[in-house]
């Protein structure tokens, strides 16, 4: 029986101000894109998907590129709305809206989404894409929240402890048998040191 593989790569480095939608990557985020690209250049990739978020798209364009293809950008890919406000929520913020959140998955901050509906989302198009590209590889370009909250919906394990020993970038890789998730593997190296959110 064949397998589909789903990649999901969190964003890299990315400057802690700004637009939460237009926000590019630091240097770093630029060079781990790279990093990024070079770990996954051999594993036969069919298609690359993002969130709508330029940090997302920057982070796996260059895969992409090398494989000829356009990067499929998907608006449910999005990463969790946590307010009302464009601009990023500060880590003092985001913390006890986390631990809130995962403990609560339908509590929804003002103006926020809670994770449920955030999950519900995500998980739609993921569905989808396991649909429509049936046995291939998949990379999905992906923020930590949305990104755990889509593995978690198969394996609860992948929960905010998770999150929290995740970096950024970091790369997963999902082994799917038609809709069952049958086997995750960290292919980031771990060494890059483990990010805040």
């Amino acid at each position: 029986m064949m397998s589909t593989f789903v990649y999901m790569v969190r964003h890299g480095d990315s400057p802690k101000d700004g637009n939460e939608r237009t926000r590019g990557l630091t240097q770093k985020g630029h060079m781990d894109a790279q990093g990024v690209t070079d770990i996954l250049k051999d594993e036969k990739i069919d298609a690359v998907v993002s969130s709508p978020y330029i940090r997302s798209i920057l982070t796996v364009e260059k895969l992409a590129d090398q494989i000829g293809q356009e990067v499929l950008v998907y608006e449910d890919l999005k990463e969790r709305i946590f307010s009302s406000e464009d601009n990023r929520v500060s880590d003092k913020e985001l913390v006890p809206l986390l631990e809130k959140s995962f403990g609560d998955s339908i509590f929804a901050p003002e103006g926020g989404e809670s994770n449920a509906d955030c999950q519900k989302r995500a998980i739609n198009v993921l569905k989808e894409l396991l649909e429509t590209f049936r046995d291939k590889h998949i990379v999905i370009g992906s923020h930590g929240a949305v990104m755990t909250l889509m593995m978690g919906y198969f394996d609860s394990k992948y929960d905010l402890d998770f999150l929290h020993s995740t970096s950024k970038p970091d790369i997963y890789r999902m082994e799917f048998r038609e809709k069952e998730l049958v086997n995750v593997q960290r292919l980031w190296g771990g060494n890059e040191g483990i990010n805040p959110l």
